[in-house]
């Protein structure tokens, strides 16, 4: 479900005209018409497809609380939405800035030159910052999430993953290569922190142009981390609770540490101490995004008064409810109205 230029992806919601209707999807369909060609033809955007949102309970209730996210995110560096469509086949489309790249394209291309690194780490924790402060966690930060335009501007993506800053949630969650070892180790209890560990992958990989952790599976992944920061402390291993994965990290053998100016021999110094905070195996040791964007790598950029928070906390209440599929699509539905009510197009 990745972001696509206007120009194909909207040939796809055909035109229609007419009054407001009783049904919901009706008026979608209707509501959506001449909106569309005013907003492709005043700027270029990207549109994100959802496709056949209301095919099954667990792809609606996804779709509602990306929207819901995304339609209360405000921040510079976090990608918001412009506006929304639905289409007459129930497919809904997220209109958001077209930023033209993402950083993944840019690290296969060429190798970044510290003060790029040093940019795009500053408004990754920028928006990162924000983020944790609307109670809200990102669950897979990777390269291809975190878009770029021609200035180096730069805004975190995709919501579909984000979830509550609950203690207990499901695991299995991110992208292999940046997933926090808490997730893998104890599958349930985890906070904002495995999004700094994210942080620090692609940290890591902007510096040496390669991925840090490159896993083949689950069990590979976590010996690889191992290799650089050594055998879990107990305090963490204490914290496992399948009792297969304690047998699996307690049948590893012992592994030290590896000095980090020995395992990045040629990297600036100070940025490998920012690195080394960001992956920490105990979760409660990493270091902040608001503690990251204070460090001295980050001192050409940093301005504690403008990174701001969110002005109110996610409400993720609604995620509680046990509702039919189409209680899920009345909401989504009654989301796309009132987003298109208080954001008329010229």
């Amino acid at each position: 479900m990745g972001f696509k230029s206007s120009t194909s992806t909207a040939m796809c919601l055909k035109s229609r005209t007419g009054t407001r209707t009783s049904s919901p999807l009706a008026w979608a369909h209707s509501a959506s018409s001449a909106r569309l060609w005013i907003r492709l033809r005043s700027s270029p955007v990207a549109i994100k497809k959802i496709l056949k949102p209301f095919s099954n309970v667990v792809l609606a209730k996804r779709t509602c609380r990306e929207l819901k996210l995304l339609r209360h995110m405000n921040h510079e560096n976090v990608i918001s939405l412009i506006d929304i469509f639905v289409s007459p086949s129930e497919d809904i489309y997220f209109v958001t800035d077209l930023l033209g790249t993402d950083l993944h394209r840019l690290l296969i291309s060429r190798p970044l030159d510290t003060q790029f690194i040093q940019y795009f780490l500053y408004q990754i924790l920028r928006g990162l910052k924000y983020i944790h402060s609307a109670g809200v966690i990102h669950r897979d930060l990777k390269p291809s999430n975190i878009l770029v335009n021609e200035n180096c501007d730069l805004k975190i993506c995709d919501f579909g993953l984000a979830r509550t800053n609950d203690p207990q949630m499901t695991g299995y969650v991110s992208t292999r290569y940046y997933r926090a070892p808490e997730i893998m180790l104890t599958w349930q209890k985890y906070d904002n922190a495995v999004d700094i560990w994210s942080v620090g992958c692609i940290f890591a990989e902007m510096l040496t142009g390669k991925p840090l952790f490159p896993g083949k599976d689950h069990v590979n992944q976590f010996s690889i981390i191992t290799e650089l920061l050594g055998s879990p402390p107990e305090n963490v291993v204490n914290t496992i609770c399948s009792e297969n994965t304690l047998k699996f990290v307690k049948s590893l053998p012992p592994r030290e540490k590896q000095p980090f100016a020995e395992a990045f021999p040629d990297q600036d110094p100070v940025a490998l101490d920012l690195l080394e905070k960001m992956l920490v195996f105990d979760s409660k040791e990493r270091v902040t995004a608001a503690e990251a964007l204070a460090h001295p790598y980050l001192a050409l950029y940093h301005d504690e008064s403008d990174e701001p928070v969110a002005e109110s906390q996610f409400d993720w209440s609604f995620t509680d409810a046990e509702l039919t599929l189409e209680q899920w699509q009345e909401m989504t539905l009654k989301e796309v109205e009132t987003f298109q009510e208080t954001h008329p197009v010229a």
